[in-house]
């Protein structure tokens, strides 16, 4: 953490005179829980200030150094969990914790674009689940989190004016790994045509314990503007030595979003299905344990500052689904105020006598509400 900290004076320090472009974020939040289940209190509260801070240095003529960073400093509800995991040094007031979040070199070069080191690689149109997102695991229960970055290489060409090839490699998921199992080394393609897009992804992941033969990992994502605005969004797993349920390797999401009022209202709809051996599912690593969801929103700009949003989340099989209302309020260019409740619900909670997946003992809240500031600089 100390080391850390030094690095991050220094940076700075030496992007104050070199830095050509410095921006990023500061969050203050305040929460409010109301606790469900045995070990969590009626209601608790906790308090979170949350800075991102971007550079970016230009060298010679093709190269450009990035760097991120994520500071936090936590108190209440919100700083027990990243206590107990260990990332946060605890302290009289509060618990603070640092991330590296980006550290990588872009070379724009005549034959190819590439980008080496720690920095974000997407994959997919999807806007909800992201299952070809494979690298950078979504959830829309944390719709402003931060997509943490991958260690690795790629390299971009552009057979056309429309297309483009990318070659990537990424390191295993378990950074203590050093016999080389978990490698992920693939192919990527993206092709734009007039109202519509497709990208095609095969990647290959190296033997581990868990699976002796490797991965292949096969990806597909369309999109069309035409009346609706519809999205296809799927990746599929397939381990050669797993040959009970084929199509339990898949993940794959599919919706639509429609405006109304000259956009003033904007609708959304995405459905997943979320095979036992998914990218997508907790098996590896995802957030989710059910077979199919539905999400739904609706977003209402009142004027060019406020605008309210209402929707939810729903587990399809069993019956649980989380309610999710907001507010965002700029109030003034780069300063905006957001507000997020949700509320669990299952049968549980209508006489029941079944705990759903996302309802409120699995989910550990029976209501949840941020209030939140952000300022962009």
């Amino acid at each position: 953490m100390k080391k850390l900290c030094i690095l991050l004076v220094i940076i700075l320090s030496a992007s104050a005179v070199f830095a050509q472009d410095w921006s990023g974020v500061l969050d203050s939040t305040i929460n409010y829980t109301a606790g469900q289940g045995e070990y969590l209190p009626d209601h608790s509260f906790g308090f979170e200030q949350y800075a991102n801070l971007r550079l970016r240095v230009r060298t010679r003529e093709a190269a450009t150094f990035n760097a991120a960073f994520n500071i936090i400093a936590l108190s209440g509800n919100m700083a027990v969990p990243a206590a107990m995991s260990g990332l946060a040094s605890v302290g009289p007031n509060y618990a603070a914790a640092m991330e590296l979040e980006r550290l990588f070199v872009r070379i724009n070069g005549e034959a190819a674009d590439v980008e080496a080191g720690l920095f974000r690689m997407s994959f997919g149109y999807g806007q909800v689940w992201g299952s070809m997102d494979f690298l950078n695991p979504r959830n829309p229960l944390s719709p402003n989190a931060r997509p943490r970055g991958v260690m690795g290489l790629n390299a971009t060409f552009f057979p056309g004016l429309s297309s483009r090839v990318m070659a990537l490699a990424a390191a295993p998921q378990n950074p203590l790994e050093i016999q080389g199992g978990g490698i992920i080394g693939g192919l990527f393609y993206d092709q734009h045509w007039a109202r519509a897009s497709a990208q095609g992804l095969y990647a290959y992941e190296t033997p581990l314990d868990s699976s002796p033969q490797g991965l292949h990992r096969f990806g597909l994502s369309v999109k069309a503007d035409l009346e609706l605005s519809l999205i296809l969004d799927a990746l599929y797993i397939l381990d050669p030595q797993d040959t009970a349920q084929p199509m339990e390797g898949l993940s794959m999401g599919a919706g639509f979003d429609y405006s109304f009022f000259s956009g003033d209202l904007i609708i959304l709809f995405e459905y997943l299905f979320n095979g036992k051996t998914s990218v997508s599912h907790r098996f590896r690593g995802g957030p989710w344990a059910n077979h199919h969801y539905l999400y739904g929103t609706a977003r209402y700009r009142v004027n060019d500052f406020l605008s309210f949003t209402a929707g939810g989340l729903s587990a399809l099989e069993d019956g649980s689904f989380q309610i999710i209302i907001g507010q965002d309020y700029e109030i003034y260019q780069g300063f905006a105020m957001n507000l997020l409740a949700r509320i669990p619900l299952d049968k549980k909670s209508f006489g029941g006598d079944e705990d759903g997946e996302l309802g409120p003992l699995l989910s550990g809240t029976s209501f949840t509400v941020n209030l939140g500031f952000r300022l962009r600089f």
